[in-house]
């Protein structure tokens, strides 16, 4: 069973398209009077929340400015867990096929295994206006879902193409407003979401079925009687069509008896 290579990228694909999802995400700020002052874009990576609370907490001392302290607003976020998903299980036998590397062949690959991946998005920032912002940009967006269309064998397989739905499934802050004056505020928002993701397995090659067989028996109580053998074959037997085409296939019938 193990040992048959292949990778078809499914986690680290699922993290680029998350990530893509909150690439674009700006905030203005304006003065007392309405007028722009700036508009910066929020920069988003991929990091455990832990990560950039160690960062912020290195310069956390107004009083000693000895390191360039990190710059807010910005988002990061990590996968928190990868579980089973029971409610999206499919029969193990169906499968799709496609053409293979030759007109005799077709290639084929089972049905997916249905997974969840939890994602976490952390928001960074030092004043409530800039943290809300990002946040009601992104909340509209889930209904509470969000379903992307990927072709996930784009290489191979252009015209197959997979639903992923987003699912936002929680949304907490923290906000360490009571810690001394000259420490530095951070505002932190925690969004929660599911991804539900499909893993395929090796994508195998089998040749085209060329010839039937088939036997027609009359079922008695004693023994069974053999009335028939039906063959079919492609006219010529060396045809080679196209994906849709029924080969030329024609039928023989052997009767295993005489009509008279």
């Amino acid at each position: 069973m193990f040992g048959t290579y292949f990778y078809h990228e499914k986690i680290r694909k699922s993290v680029a398209i998350f990530g893509r999802l909150f690439n674009n995400i700006y905030v203005v700020r304006k003065d007392a009077a309405g007028g722009v002052l700036n508009q910066l874009k929020v920069p988003l990576a991929y990091a455990p929340k832990q990560k950039y609370l160690e960062r912020l907490r290195e310069n956390s001392d107004l009083n000693n400015d000895t390191k360039i302290a990190v710059k807010l607003p910005r988002m990061s976020f990590e996968i928190t867990q990868i579980s089973y998903d029971l409610t999206r299980q499919l029969t193990k036998v169906s499968n799709f096929k496609t053409l293979g590397s030759t007109p005799q062949t077709r290639q084929k690959f089972y049905s997916p295994v249905p997974y969840n991946i939890n994602f976490q998005l952390n928001i960074y920032a030092k004043s409530q206006d800039d943290a809300l912002q990002i946040v009601e940009q992104i909340l509209p967006t889930f209904n509470p879902q969000y379903t992307l269309t990927i072709k996930p064998f784009a290489e191979k397989y252009p015209d197959f193409k997979e639903d992923i739905p987003v699912i936002i499934t929680g949304v907490s802050f923290t906000d360490d407003y009571d810690a001394p004056m000259e420490q530095r505020r951070t505002i932190i928002y925690t969004l929660e979401f599911e991804m539900k993701l499909s893993f395929f397995g090796p994508i195998g090659e089998g040749e085209v079925i060329r010839k039937s067989i088939a036997d027609v028996y009359l079922i008695n109580q004693d023994s069974d009687k053999l009335l028939e053998t039906i063959t079919i074959n492609p006219d010529p037997l060396n045809v080679i069509g196209l994906p849709d085409s029924d080969y030329g296939f024609d039928t023989e019938i052997d009767l295993a008896f005489d009509s008279a």
